[in-house]
């Protein structure tokens, strides 16, 4: 019998955990794979929600996370917590995700340690370090030590081939954030018992709701102050829509929009939903206004337009296939924006038309079938 690979995945956001679920129930329940899930616990909340969920557990918790802590302590803490976990499971692959820091950290020990390194959703650019911030950076760098790369789309490929990497080093499998909708929103029926009353309501009264996002560093400070005064427009201009607003539970984020959106009839702040929660909230919403990169995947897969609160997007296919669109922080390019969807019933068409650019719900496969027959393991 062959020694099985071990694989190590390293996932610290609850945007990293809701990716990658689907992949980690497939490599914990393949025969020649020995798994195991490693979690820093940069969004520690957020990710128990995500695991109880799909039905998955941490092997391995690293919890580093501390009241206003800095980027480079995050960063420096997952360095020195890892090479403990390196010593105990002594892994062939590391799996990492995306662009948060964990995704950079934990490239970057396994690099140190001599150990290979696959890059799930590698290859996307906006082309401006400073956007998203620290994102484009962490990508970037992830991708310079990375092995092996899964990317969602041709573009990502293309992007990679014109940084030099080698073609046979990556392959295109769509996005898995898409098997994961695909699973769970087979699952979601109706809101849980942790959705307040009053949105559920809500919802059930309503044709037109606005559901909101926001979580970027880059908005902190004037950014949010101006999605605030957006907001507070839309909905005295427009007191017939709901806005429903699941706060981020970050100091920066969860202050200014409190302080400036309490008190308006209109507006629900929530705490930050649960996943399935979360899915229904979007397959039962008007539009979606968001700084979210992985909901620009998930909305169109939905039929459900989606105005970004940013400049660039590393996820250009959807800006082309017409679901999304920029529209920054400003205050009056956000309302009236909102206002078009609402007066041209032809921009809200072709916005709301379903998009699959970022797969069919077999990207998980391909990546465990792909790193089994990449010259580390014989099946």
């Amino acid at each position: 019998m062959p020694k099985p690979l071990k694989i190590l995945t390293v996932i610290g956001t609850r945007p990293e955990a809701i990716k990658m679920a689907p992949l980690i129930r497939l490599l914990n329940a393949s025969d020649v794979i020995e798994h195991k899930l490693c979690s820093t616990g940069q969004h520690k909340e957020m990710l128990e929600q995500v695991f109880s969920f799909f039905e998955i557990e941490p092997d391995f918790e690293l919890e580093i996370m501390k009241p206003g802590q800095q980027l480079a302590e995050i960063t420096a803490h997952i360095l020195l917590k890892l090479n403990q976990v390196f010593a105990k499971f002594k892994p062939d692959w590391i799996l990492v995700h995306g662009d948060t820091a964990t995704c950079f950290a934990a490239a970057l020990a396994a690099f140190y340690a001599g150990i290979k390194v696959a890059h799930v959703e590698a290859g996307l650019r906006t082309g401006n370090l400073q956007s998203p911030f620290p994102e484009e950076a962490n990508r970037i760098l992830t991708d310079r030590i990375t092995d092996l790369y899964f990317v969602p789309t041709p573009k990502n490929y293309q992007n990679l081939i014109a940084e030099g990497i080698q073609p046979e080093k990556i392959l295109v499998t769509g996005n898995t954030v898409i098997d994961a909708l695909y699973w769970a929103k087979e699952k979601v029926i109706a809101f849980s018992e942790n959705v307040p009353a009053e949105v559920q309501s809500t919802y059930q009264s309503h044709s037109k709701i606005l559901l909101v996002t926001g979580h970027r560093r880059e908005n902190f400070g004037h950014g949010f102050q101006e999605i605030c005064e957006a907001l507070k427009t839309i909905a005295i201009t427009y007191p017939e829509m709901a806005i429903v607003y699941p706060v981020h539970l970050n100091p920066n984020v969860k202050e200014i929009v409190y302080e400036k959106l309490s008190g308006i009839s209109n507006i629900y702040l929530t705490e930050p939903m649960d996943y399935p929660d979360f899915i229904y909230a979007m397959k039962n919403c008007w539009v979606i206004l968001t700084d979210s990169g992985g909901i620009q995947e998930e909305a169109p897969s939905l039929g459900k337009p989606v105005l970004v609160m940013r400049d660039t997007t590393e996820r250009p296919e959807a800006l082309e296939a017409g679901g999304v669109k920029l529209v920054g922080t400003n205050a009056s390019l956000i309302v009236s924006n909102i206002k078009e969807l609402i007066t041209d019933q032809k921009v809200f068409r072709a916005m709301s038309q379903l998009n699959f650019k970022y797969g069919n719900g077999n990207a998980c496969t391909q990546i465990m079938d792909h790193l089994l027959n990449y010259g580390v393991y014989a099946i």
